[in-house]
This record gives structure tokens, C-alpha cells and sequence, in this order.
């Protein structure tokens, strides 16, 4: 919960603390910055869709928050006083939307709109814990998303302490339990029977191969996956406990086969570079984000820098807004990178100081000259 909030029941009139006058009655999501409150999702989502139902287990513990990555990533969070987010009502709406119905939900929109923190403000809003992030590129496969078998180290340590076997009375096998050697990856871990769903980040899908998207559709349509080393051994290890994506974790697996209890929320974004199969489009919900608002940089300005940021910052948004609107659209990090500079005391007064602006704020357009 932010400092110094109390619980918000989401459902009373404005008053200045309950939700605002432009949000839905059926959203738990409202993307204006204020967590949820002493409740938890389950309290206020209601069930799964009949053909969304999962029932993995056993239950997973809670994932652990991450707070100091969340402020990295969308900066601190509201204190008592602080104006809220403005609230973007098709984001809420399709956010809300991939939670009831426990689909994907697929993000497009330029560079630097802000697809990616998105992951960041959900998770935090809802106390959802750690973002499970899984960048792709062109060598992505389904398997590293799931779980990764060190084979060969695990045969060096078998080998090594068979050498070393003088005195020991347990096997060689006993001591390199093949649990210790896999590590479940972003998707496997958002895919552990958990009570409440984890926000899995799929950054920039449209780098991955040809393969990846279409690899996807039964994972995402099932929940569920195996780990074939484990379901060759389960006759005589039935139960294996193995990493996970999430620091010092593990997790315990049954019979080689991972199911869900509550289907992830998971955040697919795309620049637009490539068109996705039909398949995926259909299982997935889609939102296009457009560039932020001049009150949404202000927002995310006041956010990052507070009072320091001041008159010099809310005149860099305006310029910025201007600019970008002249050169065919400029990322939100660029305004951040100039406040950045133009709050500490290194640049007051200085005569380069527009020059140093136009370099930071180039077009992302590379057909503009």
C-alpha cells in the first residue's frame, strides 16, 4: 500500500478518496496511481469465464513486490496530496477487460509511448508483486520462456563428486537432484499455480523469429506446459522442486507438468514492426496507446522530479509537446532525459542549453532528414 493510504473501497462517490468521477464501476484497474487498498484482486475481480478456468496446484506462496524496480521503472508512488494520474479510459477499459476474461492483452504503439511501463503501473496498482519481464529478440524460443535444464553441468557435478566419493554413502545422484539444475523462465513462472495472477511483461514480440507467435497459441489457450525431464523421472521422483525466475525462489512441480491457477496477466507489446497470425489475434485483447497527453507528461514529470522539476519543467513539457508534434513524435524518455539535465545545477544559465535540447530531442522518425 502507498504510504500513508488507507483502504479504497473503489466504489464510493468522489470525494477526493474514493474513485474518480471518470472511472467505471467494473474496473478494479484505474490507472490513475493509487493502489488497491487493504483488499486483495480476488475481493473485488470476479471468477473466470467457464472456458478460463484453471485448478494447477499446489498453491504457490505470494510472489515477493519489487518496489525498487517499479519506482525505476514508473518512479515513487502517491503520497497523501499527490495529483493523481489522469486516467486513460481505453487503457483502464482493456486492461479491466484482459483481467475478467483472463486473456493477453496485446499492446501496440510507438516507441516510447509507455507500453512497457504499463506492466509496471498494474502490478503496482493492484499488488500484484514482481513484474516477470521476458525481452525478446530473434533468438527467443517458447522453451527459454519456460524453463531452462543445465545438463551439462549438472554430469559435471555428478562426475565430480563421484570422484570425490570417499566416505559418502549417498549416490552420486542423490547429491545433483535435477530440480538444482532447471530454472523456470518468465512465462514458466507466471504459469505456477499462484492465487492471484502474476503480471508477466512479453517486451517487443515482433523481434522474435517466425515461429514464436504461433508457439505461443497453445500455451496461452491451455495453461499449462511439461517439463519433459521431469516427466521422465516421475515415476521415481514424483515431486521435483526447481528455480524460478523470480531471486532465490523455488517452486515445487508434480508429475512434470506446470498448470495455473490464476491465469497471468500478460502484457504483449509491439512496435508495429510485423503483423502477428490471425491465430494469436484471437486469443489476444488489443489496445492501441497513443502518444501521451501534455497532462500525462506533466504527470509523469511531477511523478519523477516533484518539486524540483518546477516552472522549468512544466515549460519543457509544453515545448516538448510542441516539438514532437512538429517532428512526427519523440519518446517520453526524451522529456524525461531534459528535465533530468535542466533541474540539476550544472546547466542554470547556460548559453548551450538550447543547443544541447536539440540534440537530445531528435525525431524517431529516421525518413525525416
Amino acid at each position: 500500500m502507498s504510504d500513508g493510504q488507507s483502504a479504497d473501497d473503489r466504489s464510493a462517490p468522489d470525494t477526493g478518496q474514493g474513485r474518480p468521477q471518470d472511472s467505471a464501476p467494473w474496473w478494479v484497474y484505474h490507472g490513475d496511481g493509487r493502489t488497491l487498498g487493504a483488499r486483495d484482486l480476488d475481493d473485488v475481480l470476479m471468477g473466470p469465464p467457464p472456458w478460463r478456468t484453471f485448478d494447477g496446484g499446489p498453491l504457490q506462496p505470494r510472489p515477493a513486490e519489487d518496489e525498487a524496480e517499479v519506482t525505476r521503472r514508473i518512479g515513487p508512488p502517491l503520497r497523501d496530496g499527490d495529483p493523481r494520474r489522469p486516467v486513460d479510459v481505453d487503457e483502464a477499459d482493456m486492461v479491466n477487460a484482459a483481467l475478467y476474461l483472463r486473456r493477453p492483452l496485446l499492446i501496440t504503439g510507438r516507441p516510447g509511448t509507455g507500453k512497457s511501463s504499463l506492466a509496471y503501473r498494474v502490478a503496482r496498482e493492484l499488488r500484484l508483486g514482481r513484474v516477470l519481464r521476458w525481452p525478446i529478440t530473434t533468438r527467443t524460443t517458447l522453451k527459454s520462456g519456460l524453463y531452462d535444464y543445465d545438463a551439462i553441468g549438472r554430469a559435471q557435478d555428478a562426475a565430480a563428486h563421484r570422484a570425490a566419493a570417499t566416505g559418502h554413502t549417498e549416490p552420486a545422484d542423490e547429491r545433483t537432484r535435477i530440480g538444482d539444475y532447471i530454472r523456470l523462465g518468465p512465462l514458466g513462472t507466471a504459469l505456477l499455480p499462484y492465487r492471484l495472477p502474476r503480471v508477466l511483461l512479453i517486451d517487443e514480440l515482433d523481434k522474435s523469429d517466425i515461429d514464436l507467435p504461433n508457439d505461443l497459441l497453445n500455451i496461452i489457450e491451455e495453461g499449462e506446459y511439461d517439463v519433459p525431464e521431469l516427466v521422465r523421472i516421475a515415476s521415481r521422483e514424483p515431486e521435483a522442486t526447481v528455480l524460478t525466475a523470480d531471486p532465490g525462489a523455488t517452486a515445487r512441480i508434480a508429475g512434470g507438468r506446470v498448470r495455473c491457477r490464476a491465469f497471468p496477466l500478460i502484457l504483449i507489446t509491439s512496435n508495429g514492426e510485423k503483423e502477428f497470425p490471425p491465430a494469436l489475434l484471437r486469443r489476444c485483447l488489443r489496445l492501441e496507446l497513443p502518444p501521451p497527453s501534455m497532462d500525462q507528461l506533466a504527470a509523469m514529470v511531477a511523478t519523477r522530479f516533484g518539486q524540483r522539476a518546477g516552472s522549468r519543467g512544466q515549460e519543457l513539457v509544453r515545448l516538448f509537446v510542441a516539438r514532437s508534434a512538429r517532428e512526427g513524435g519523440m519518446s517520453a524518455d526524451q522529456l524525461l532525459n531534459s528535465v533530468h539535465l535542466a533541474t540539476s545545477d550544472r546547466f542554470e544559465g547556460d548559453e548551450h542549453w538550447d543547443r544541447l535540447v536539440d540534440s537530445l530531442w531528435r525525431s524517431l522518425d529516421t525518413t525525416r532528414p
